[in-house]
C-alpha cells in the first residue's frame, strides 16, 4: 500500500488513540477485521484498525518518532533479499496469535513499561 521497501507501523493500543484532526477515509483491502484509513486529500495510508486492542498507526504519522525501533518484522517471504531492519523478531507472515501476550510482555519490557 506504499511505495516502499517497508511498511512502517506502531501497534497502540485503542483507548490511547484518536484522530484529532480531520477526517479519514477507509480505502485499500476491504475487509471487516482489517480497515485502512488514509488521508482524504493525498491518500497516504495513515492507520488500520485491527483487533478490538489495537490501532496500527503508520510511524511516519508520529510527532516524534525518535523512540521507535522495529521489533517485529512480518511477511519477510515477501521482502526484498536487499531490506534489512534491526528488528529482534522475523516471522514469514505474521506472528501465531498465541505468540502475542510473549512479544508484547518483552516489548514493554524492553521499553521499561509495565503491562
Amino acid at each position: 500500500m506504499s511505495a516502499s521497501a517497508f511498511s512502517l507501523s506502531a501497534a497502540i493500543p485503542t483507548e490511547g488513540f484518536e484522530v484529532i484532526r480531520g477526517e479519514p477515509v477507509l480505502g485499500g483491502l476491504r475487509n471487516p477485521d482489517l480497515r485502512h484509513f488514509f488521508c482524504p486529500q493525498c491518500m497516504t495510508w495513515m492507520f488500520t484498525r485491527f483487533l478490538p486492542a489495537f490501532v496500527n498507526v503508520r510511524a511516519t504519522m508520529l510527532d516524534d518518532a525518535s523512540w521507535f525501533t522495529p521489533f517485529i518484522e512480518t511477511w519477510t517471504k515477501a521482502k526484498l533479499p536487499w531490506a534489512t531492519t534491526p528488528a529482534v523478531h522475523r516471522y514469514a507472515e505474521f506472528p501465531p496469535m498465541e505468540e502475542y501476550a510473549k512479544l508484547t510482555a518483552e516489548f514493554s519490557q524492553r521499553l521499561s513499561i509495565t503491562v
